[in-house]
């Protein structure tokens, strides 16, 4: 299940994309916008901003936008991220693998079940691009 900090960031990026023909968005127009609490949304942005993918400006005109081109940010790359693995257990993910305790990966049935939700999930997710999240 995706998580409420991952769904909160990535409507934010949606309204950012929305807007980033109009310069810096003010974090409380997001946060009213798309009905994101502000302090949940503050830090959630500075993540974002220092993961490099948004940058901020101060004063008059300021807020945050896009430091790197939406149609090169992919949904996995957010979720990941914000939430962490996008495998449903530690013991298929690509980039936060653990080892499941009582489990022997060789001979368990959902292991080789959850590969395939992860493959199909990744196949969707590392193709679509905050682009496509524009309303």
């Amino acid at each position: 299940m995706l998580s409420k900090k991952s769904q909160y960031a990535l409507r934010a990026l949606s309204y950012l994309v929305e807007k980033q023909e109009e310069g810096p968005v003010l974090i409380s127009e997001i946060s009213e916008k798309k009905k994101i609490p502000l302090k949940f949304l503050e830090n959630i942005l500075l993540e974002l901003k220092k993961a490099e993918i948004l940058d901020s400006k101060k004063g008059k005109g300021g807020g945050y936008f896009f430091n790197v081109n939406p149609r090169d940010i992919t949904l996995a790359r957010i979720i990941r991220l914000v939430n962490g693995p996008i495998a449903m257990l530690p013991c298929v993910s690509l980039n936060f693998y653990e080892n499941c305790m009582n489990c022997n990966e060789k001979h368990c049935a959902l292991h080789d079940v959850l590969i395939e939700v992860r493959d199909a999930t990744l196949a969707i997710l590392e193709k679509k691009t905050l682009m496509e999240l524009k309303d």
